[in-house]
């Protein structure tokens, strides 16, 4: 059966760490094939999976916008779909999908159409998908919001923090996302925070899905630039992130 995980949440509060360490989740445990898509515009998704991004669709959007770059005998929606394709960076373990920058003036309504029935028609050829999403869920519900199985909304271990991810919870119901499950995760929380964070998470209305704890191993790799492909079996945000992927079912 195919899975389509979203990740939402403000800025800062992890979701391209836990990103990257679902798509190794699922590509170690067999899930596989699994297409990442990184859909938040500053598009550290592929550094944090130790993969160099080939091109973004936000380039590609922005090509096809000019007439003259359409080969003769071509159609516009043809030629969009070609260039998506070709903007794949496709690995052993994973494929990769980049959204890259927000779009430039004037109107994309008929290359959004496109995009969404393009991407639609590729999460089919994939055991998961693992969506990053940008702060925020316009991006999401512009684009790419169909089909949604599990939205994982984030939050830092901070009161400002929870409440946003309640504000984004409520902002998928208005959105009519529909998600077959949507969970509340705390990321880099110690167990005292979760203590004294229990009555606002459970205002939230969400599921605690899962609980990450802070890990020096994962700051030292973000520092350094390293891939969470090679970060240890035992490190204690991984464990975290497998355990979570049993616990809801994923």
């Amino acid at each position: 059966m195919k899975k389509h995980i979203s990740i939402a949440g403000k800025g800062g509060t992890g979701k391209t760490t836990l990103s990257a360490l679902l798509t190794r989740t699922f590509c170690e445990s067999g899930k596989t094939p699994v297409l990442a898509v990184d859909a938040d515009p500053n598009s550290n998704l592929g550094e944090a999976l130790g993969e160099q991004v080939k091109g973004t669709v936000a380039e590609i959007l922005a090509s096809v916008k000019d007439i003259d770059a359409v080969p003769p005998g071509m159609t516009k929606h043809a030629y969009l779909e070609y260039k998506l394709h070709a903007a794949l960076t496709e690995t052993k373990k994973f494929d990769l999908l980049t959204m890259g920058g927000p779009e430039g003036p004037g109107c994309y309504c008929a290359p959004n159409d496109i995009l969404r029935s393009y991407i639609s028609q590729l999460c089919q050829n994939y055991a998961y998908t693992v969506m990053d999403n940008e702060a925020g869920m316009e991006h999401l519900s512009r684009r790419i919001a169909q089909d949604v199985d599990v939205m994982l909304v984030t939050s830092d271990p901070t009161v400002r923090g929870v409440r946003s991810a309640a504000r984004i919870g409520e902002l998928v119901k208005t959105l009519k996302l529909d998600p077959k499950g949507i969970y509340f995760v705390l990321i880099r929380a110690t167990e005292t925070q979760v203590d004294e964070l229990k009555s606002e998470i459970e205002a939230t209305g969400l599921p605690l899905g899962g609980v990450i704890p802070q890990d020096p191993l994962v700051t030292r790799f973000d520092v350094e630039g390293r891939p969470f492909f090679d970060l240890p079996d035992d490190s204690p945000a991984y464990v975290a992130v497998r355990q979570m992927v049993e616990r809801i079912g994923v």
